[in-house]
């Protein structure tokens, strides 16, 4: 007797095409732009010149530059399941650096002040990463301590001086205003790095490293990953990056202050978490906290001329953070089911 067992009948699989599309329709960073995009028409249906004036666009393209900066390094610091509390103290630190160098040595380079405050903010990145990989102190707690010694030593620095813009060459200043075929320079150097960012994350073993890192430290460990060194290389880029948006801060406003970058960390957060970056790592991409960051400032333009109250422009932000987090777990909730079901079909 034959036992002939039921031939399971192939599906038929999408072409490239077609699965492009479905990637791109479910995935996080479609519905982030498309949230940017309803503000954008939101606030351009009140106000015209939101959109269409020449400073309207100028502004939506360059305000946000310097946050996704500071978003990207941010993001990949996530990815490993840690966080960097200190990225707006060191933007601060980089920005009163840049114009002190202008200050104190008159006829510097503008690409050696450039070099100067990516090697500082990469130096600080360090420290916080050899403090959390070596010391094995959670990346909150050394970055919170870290956040105020930067800004301290930032504010015993400056004082109460500050750089004004007199003080910055005209061609340094022009890189924070000029544009190139109606983009912004600051905004193209902005997505010069996205683009490094996102091909480093992609295609680079190094950068898929991270990802399993953040999924698994441990399992990472015990696979022979080398964790330490890769959580210090994503402390060391997200202050480079700190760094390198610290330089174009002096660039972009002129005036700096012991104020500078104030704040932003929590921002560069919540781009990054509203962008699809999971808190607990291993998902995300440096595209959506990117967007992340355009959404979270046009939000902040686009409210008030919307008539919403300041209370309530802060609370749409928080909604924005708590909805991500509650869909990153709903998302990872169903994933997990998936394997499961997928694993008693196999059997």
């Amino acid at each position: 007797m034959t036992i002939t067992t039921p031939r399971r009948t192939p599906t038929a699989q999408p072409n490239g095409a077609a699965r492009l599309v479905r990637q791109v329709a479910t995935a996080r960073e479609t519905g982030i732009a498309l949230a940017l995009v309803l503000v954008v028409i939101a606030a351009t249906a009140s106000n015209p010149n939101f959109l269409f004036s020449a400073d309207g666009f100028r502004d939506l393209l360059l305000t946000p530059s310097l946050l996704l900066l500071v978003a990207v390094g941010q993001a990949i610091v996530i990815i490993t399941r840690s966080v960097d509390l200190s990225v707006g103290s060191v933007v601060g630190l980089t920005a009163y650096l840049t114009g002190r160098l202008f200050v104190d040595m008159q006829g510097v380079p503008v690409i050696v002040v450039f070099l100067a405050g990516v090697a500082l903010g990469a130096l600080l990145g360090a420290i916080n990463g050899l403090l959390v990989a070596w010391a094995k102190v959670p990346a909150l707690v050394i970055t919170l301590g870290t956040m105020y010694i930067y800004r301290g030593i930032n504010v015993a620095w400056a004082g109460s001086d500050r750089i004004n813009a007199s003080d910055l060459p005209r061609d340094f200043r022009g890189l924070g205003t000029e544009q190139i075929i109606g983009i912004p320079i600051l905004t193209i150097i902005a997505v010069v790095v996205l683009i490094g960012g996102a091909w480093y994350l992609r295609n680079i073993r190094a950068g898929r490293e991270l990802y399993a890192i953040g999924s698994d430290p441990a399992a990472a460990h015990l696979y022979g990953l080398k964790v330490n060194r890769r959580v210090i290389t994503a402390f060391v880029v997200s202050g480079a990056l700190s760094g390198l948006a610290g330089v174009l801060y002096a660039a972009r406003y002129g005036t700096v202050s012991s104020a500078a970058g104030f704040g932003w960390e929590l921002q560069a957060i919540g781009a990054a978490v509203i962008g699809g970056v999971a808190i607990s790592g291993g998902v995300g991409t440096v595209w959506g906290a990117a967007i992340g960051a355009f959404l979270l400032l046009t939000i902040n333009r686009a409210l008030p001329i919307l008539g919403i109250d300041d209370f309530w422009q802060r609370a749409v932000v928080g909604i924005l953070i708590l909805g991500s987090i509650v869909l990153d777990r709903v998302l990872a909730v169903r994933q997990h089911r998936r394997l499961i079901a997928q694993r008693e079909d196999d059997r």
